[in-house]
């Protein structure tokens, strides 16, 4: 089954899709499929991107009229499950089957995709570049009918493989091709070009009411400043410090006044726990927030500390540490790869990272914390953001805003504006201030595909941060990582991007980010991006050297959300070295005695399910005495869960 590679180029504004098969193929294919391995692969796009009504031609049919009508049911039979319900399958092997398609196509209610049913769209019968008045830009005039909804000269358009634009002015043209003939024939007897450029109307845009080619959010490098209060705040804040009494706080040892600010205090039924679990104090933060639906998470930590006592009086001796002290680097790391590789072949961990060595943890991992709980505990979605998300747009309520957006494109389907040309007529499109050398590109007689003119909806031209739900394509092998350089295919827009993956969750508010797009289930791709209300379908390009751009993935834009949480996660990773029932010594996991302290308020698990916490630093080279909820096994591995978020 042959389909050209740019058929979902042609798909985005097709009114009847055709395809084309053999009956030869039914007999000839090994697997009797008339659809080869390159059809396969585009049918999946196409429908991917949303199929119009649809039509199957079939060739080669044999004048016997009992086998044709057996092959033509044999080519219903595969192809039907391919697609649409309403695709209506008819022989072409002569003229007469050919008219007879026209006769019944013209009676056919055709359908297109609801994501194109959301835009005013024009595909040019024309187009051709009129001089602007700056240097480098120039006027497209793009000639055809107007489609989907009415167009208001104050929109903004989106020429495809150009990028967005304002509209200088849209004439009205009279239709070159009229569904009813008028009775005089004087018109039709006319010059061609006379009809398609008489101009019947002409709509300006109104300088007050059109849309500013808005792409960026210009920050204000102030808006951060800390202002001086005024007396009344002043006096309100000495008052509440007034009333407030005075609490001595027990602080770990070495602990800052940086640090104590961030040490949360306990209520007065967790208070004797929590002095008596942390004598040395941390520096770490964990966020503990909500641990109502972790009941027995927190009961195992409970039970443990009815053991702390206990092995607080236990001490390790300096004989026990006599093999640590006296390795060297080399050794170390020699001792440390040896125990990696006896557990390389477990996957099911893919974030384990190694502690290095010369670079103290709390400052290699210092943009990182531990979570106590990942779907329930909190992380500010304002907090530590990168400079670029000043330049962005967010919504309040984004369902609201989209709402609000469609009602008003719905009015304008209603109104008899002024400034609005109708669903279709026959139009000729004034895009202004197009760069001269894209514009001849566009207007190349080279080039075969339409120009394709689109109306973009309120706030669709400004930067946001898009999330997609997209899949690996089944034909697509190679590894995508995170941040590569792909092409995004976005309804009529094209663009590339560098997408961060992230695991998509329904019921929390955090999403970790996954270091490959994996074959077999869905993922959220996040890029920084124009606006688009959804639904809208993504087909996602790999460039590779030297050749034509191959399909990698599909999706389906999801949301536009800058809030969005992506963590990344690590595991820092130790092994026990010495057990003893619910205690153990662990080593490796750290490598500095003062890692150990900043990283002890984070909790550990294992890989067989248990759960503790550092109880303290054991000698000068990270080793640490740990308690869990259950005996711990010699041959476990001693995990701890440390996140970041990415952007």
């Amino acid at each position: 089954m042959a389909i050209s590679p740019h058929a979902w180029n042609w798909q985005r504004v097709a009114d009847l899709l055709a395809f084309v098969v053999s009956a030869n193929s039914l007999y000839n294919s090994d697997s009797g499929n008339p659809i080869d391995e390159f059809g396969s692969q585009c049918l999946s796009v196409l429908r991917a991107v949303g199929l119009p009504s649809t039509a199957v031609f079939i060739r080669d049919l044999p004048s016997d009229t009992k086998s044709k009508q057996e092959l033509k049911k044999a080519a219903v039979s595969f192809l039907s499950p391919e697609l649409p319900e309403d695709c209506r399958f008819y022989a072409a092997e002569t003229k007469d089957d050919l008219h007879m398609f026209m006769r019944l196509f013209k009676e056919q209610h055709l359908s297109s995709p609801h994501w194109r049913n959301q835009r005013p769209y024009v595909m040019s019968e024309e187009a051709c570049i009129k001089p602007g008045d700056s240097m480098g830009l120039c006027t497209l005039l793009v000639s055809g009918y107007l489609r989907a909804h009415n167009l208001s000269v104050n929109q903004l358009v989106h020429v495809s493989g150009a990028g967005d634009f304002q509209l200088g002015q849209i004439d009205i043209l009279k239709d070159p091709c009229p569904v009813s003939e008028r009775k005089n024939s004087d018109v039709m007897d006319s010059d061609d070009n006379q009809i398609q450029f008489q101009i019947i109307d002409t709509f300006v845009p109104d300088p007050l009411n059109q849309e500013p080619l808005l792409v960026e959010n210009i920050p204000d490098p102030l808006a951060g400043e800390q202002t001086w209060p005024t007396e009344a705040e002043m006096e309100e804040a000495y008052e509440s410090n007034k009333q407030r009494k005075v609490v001595k706080r027990k602080l770990p040892r070495g602990t800052s006044e940086y640090q104590a600010a961030w040490i949360v205090d306990d209520t007065d039924d967790e208070g004797d726990d929590s002095q008596n679990d942390n004598p040395d104090g941390a520096g770490m933060v964990i966020d503990e927030k909500d641990h109502s639906e972790h009941d027995s998470d927190s009961s195992d930590i409970d039970a443990v500390s009815h053991f702390t006592e206990k092995f607080d009086q236990e001490t390790i001796g300096g004989s026990e540490m006599g093999d640590d002290e006296n390795l060297t680097k080399e050794q170390i790391e020699e001792d440390i790869k040896r125990i990696k590789e006896s557990n390389a072949d477990d996957e099911e961990f893919p974030d384990e990272v190694e502690t290095p060595l010369d670079v103290p943890a709390r400052k290699r991992f210092a943009k990182y914390r531990g979570l106590k709980s990942f779907r329930t505990s909190s992380w500010d979605p304002k907090e530590s953001l990168p400079p670029e998300y000043a330049r962005i747009f967010a919504f309040d309520k984004f369902t609201r805003t989209q709402k609000h957006v469609l009602a008003k494109r719905a009015e304008l389907d209603e109104e008899s504006s002024k400034d609005c040309a109708r669903i279709g007529s026959y139009v000729m499109l004034h895009v202004k201030n197009v760069p001269t050398d894209v514009a001849s590109k566009l207007c190349h007689p080279s080039r075969r595909l339409p120009v394709v003119v689109s109306g973009l909806l309120e706030h669709e031209s400004k930067i946001s941060v898009l999330h997609f739900s997209i899949k690996k394509h089944d034909s697509y092998e190679a590894p995508i990582r995170s941040k590569e350089p792909l092409i995004f295919n976005v309804g009529f827009r094209q663009f590339t991007a560098r997408p961060l993956f992230s695991s998509d969750n329904i019921n929390c508010n955090k999403h970790k980010m996954e270091r490959f797009l994996h074959h077999g289930r869905f993922s959220i791709a996040s890029v920084y991006a124009p606006i688009s209300f959804p639904p809208v379908p993504l087909i996602v390009l790999k460039n590779i050297d030297g050749q034509q751009p191959v399909i990698a993935a599909v999706g389906t834009l999801k949301s536009v959300d800058p809030d969005q949480i992506i963590l990344k996660k690590i595991v820092l990773t130790g092994y026990p070295q010495r057990v003893s029932k619910l205690k153990a010594m662990v080593r490796y996991m750290f490598h500095h005695p003062e890692d150990v302290r900043w990283f002890k308020p984070v909790e550990l698990w294992t890989k067989h399910g248990k759960r503790g916490r550092i109880k303290e630093t054991v000698g000068t080279h990270g080793s640490m005495k740990c308690i869990f909820n259950s005996s711990v096994q010699q041959h476990d591995t001693v995990c701890m869960s440390l996140f970041k978020r990415a952007f």
